[in-house]
């Protein structure tokens, strides 16, 4: 399972459909499972509140991806790795696990923290359910620094879509190639069909 992280607005969800398309597996957003269970996050959040939709997100996570091997390109919600560790009795396993997962990748529009934050805050201005600037400004600058510090290899998508798929399926082929024998063997044969 290849699982993007990273904040709103750095491409998970574009980059990861594109993703899991050219590979030939399914692609699963962790948002969209969640409104399809408990309807629009905004709503979840202003009536239940944050901490409610963290562990009712991890607890979505969990349901969904306990089992190992499964195929699938999954985006995170934007906040999932920076919740807190007693949000849900289950969070720290989780967490430790996708962070140093060699088949996590975080996705930031640029590595530099001013030029990150001004493209995301510019990028989520553009969203419908988008929070005022300084709100946007204020998550990014605060989260900026764990998505940074995660062990995943990191990339940049302040490029075309097409730049940054082809960079994730280079990725994808590196850490089969170095896998053990049967290990990420569901996605090698898309990969053996020319998606390289």
């Amino acid at each position: 399972m290849i699982q993007l992280v990273g904040p709103g607005g750095a491409g998970k969800t574009t980059a990861g459909a594109a993703l899991a398309e050219r590979l030939g597996v399914p692609f699963v957003d962790l948002d969209v499972e969640f409104a399809a269970g408990s309807g629009d996050i905004s709503a979840y959040l202003d009536t239940h509140g944050y901490d409610a939709y963290a562990a009712r997100n991890v607890s979505l996570y969990s349901a969904l991806f306990g089992e190992l091997g499964r195929p699938d390109v999954v985006a995170l919600s934007s906040g999932f790795m920076t919740y807190r560790d007693d949000v849900h009795t289950g969070y720290a396993r989780w967490r430790q696990r996708i962070a140093s997962s060699q088949s996590t990748v975080v996705l930031l529009p640029s590595l530099d923290l001013e030029v990150c934050v001004a493209e995301t805050v510019r990028r989520q201005l553009l969203r419908p359910f988008a929070r005022v600037a300084e709100r946007e400004e204020q998550v990014i600058r605060t989260r900026f620094a764990t998505y940074a510090s995660l062990p995943a290899r990191k990339v940049e998508t302040m490029r075309p879509v097409d730049a940054v798929v082809a960079e994730l399926v280079t990725l994808v082929a590196a850490q089969q190639a170095a896998a053990p024998d049967g290990t990420g063997a569901r996605l090698r044969a898309p990969l053996a069909l020319g998606v390289s």
